[in-house]
């Protein structure tokens, strides 16, 4: 592979578009739309076309280059981790996030997007641990390596054969690999040799890695009874995400209630203000310290559901007309 200077502001050949168009086609027939998968194709396509005002906080390509040597060597955490997520060339991007989009849309929606997410994460650190083991392996034990411990190597190729492993662990069907019908379960494997023909240049120990660490995260996660750990920090940091959100949410929501008096008139939700009951007769809400309704005078109701006190039967007679009347008088 060329391990040349990233270029800044790749220029598209045609294929990114056509890219867009398909994931936007499948988004749009969904109910439900993936929000993992969408920042996974969002991440790989921004990284690859470098925008100016991210030029300055991504590193270029020759920071990343997965080499199990300089990791090892330098202890270089940023190789490890984002190596996945930097492309070569435009086809290299289109056609690894066209599989990924397929596995991931699958995925994830069975899933959920916490799980999934965790499984990525577990699955990146799986195939590039593998990868490097194997790579050190070859190189003590059988003296092998130049052609891969000192391999220069980067794509989401190794993450995308951990990924169809699990996607096809349980399936009993039959698929088309290039052409080849095998087993769904072997698809991984078939995919593996294929590719290694006809495209010799592409991480064999990349994507051989990604298939072990998909066989070894399923017999991890089938061995291990209690909750995923990588699940709940997800899940944990997704629910502070959202607090602000809700927090602005319900801080517009009580905004938009019409508050008049000493009370609120109408509104859709049944619930009501801190330190209120509302009438369930004409939904105007009251103090806690009344028990009657002080628009229409039906009695408060007590939590099951049975009246507090009955003081006037004046509203049982109302019509609504009656009832709109007197807001009016009672508001102006």
């Amino acid at each position: 592979m060329d391990s040349g200077r990233w270029r800044r502001g790749a220029v598209s050949r045609g294929m990114l578009p056509l890219l867009a168009l398909h994931a936007v086609n499948e988004y749009y027939r969904l109910p439900w739309k993936p929000p993992v998968t969408a920042g996974l194709l969002a991440a790989n396509t921004l990284i690859y076309l470098r925008p100016s005002f991210l030029d300055s906080l991504l590193p270029f390509v020759d920071e990343v280059w997965f080499n199990p040597h300089l990791i090892l060597k330098n202890k270089d955490m940023k190789r490890f981790f984002l190596s996945v997520f930097y492309h070569v060339d435009e086809s290299h991007l289109v056609y690894n996030m066209m599989s990924l989009l397929w596995k991931g849309i699958q995925l994830e929606t069975s899933m959920g997007s916490t799980e999934f997410a965790s499984m990525v994460v577990a699955l990146l650190g799986l195939s590039q641990g593998i990868t490097l083991l194997l790579a050190k392996s070859l190189l003590v034990f059988f003296d092998y390596g130049r052609p891969y411990y000192s391999e220069y190597a980067v794509g989401f190729s190794g993450l995308l054969f951990a990924m169809k492993v699990v996607l096809n662990s349980h399936s009993e069907n039959f698929t088309n690999v290039h052409g080849l019908i095998v087993p769904a379960r072997y698809a991984a494997w078939a995919e593996l040799i294929l590719i290694q023909m006809f495209v010799p240049r592409v991480s064999f120990l990349g994507h051989l890695s990604g298939i072990f660490a998909g066989i070894l995260y399923l017999k991890l996660k089938g061995s291990y009874s209690g909750p995923n750990p990588l699940t709940t920090i997800i899940r944990e940091l997704t629910g502070l995400l959202r607090w602000p959100v809700r927090f602005i949410r319900s801080s517009f929501r009580l905004r938009g209630r019409r508050i008049l008096g000493r009370g609120t008139v109408g509104g859709g939700e049944r619930r009501s203000l801190s330190g209120t009951w509302r009438c369930q007769a004409c939904t105007y809400d009251n103090s806690d310290w009344l028990s009657n309704c002080e628009m229409c005078g039906t009695s408060r109701r007590s939590e099951s559901g049975g009246f507090l006190r009955q003081v006037s039967p004046r509203s049982r007679d109302l019509s609504l007309e009656e009832l709109r009347r007197r807001r009016v008088e009672r508001f102006g």
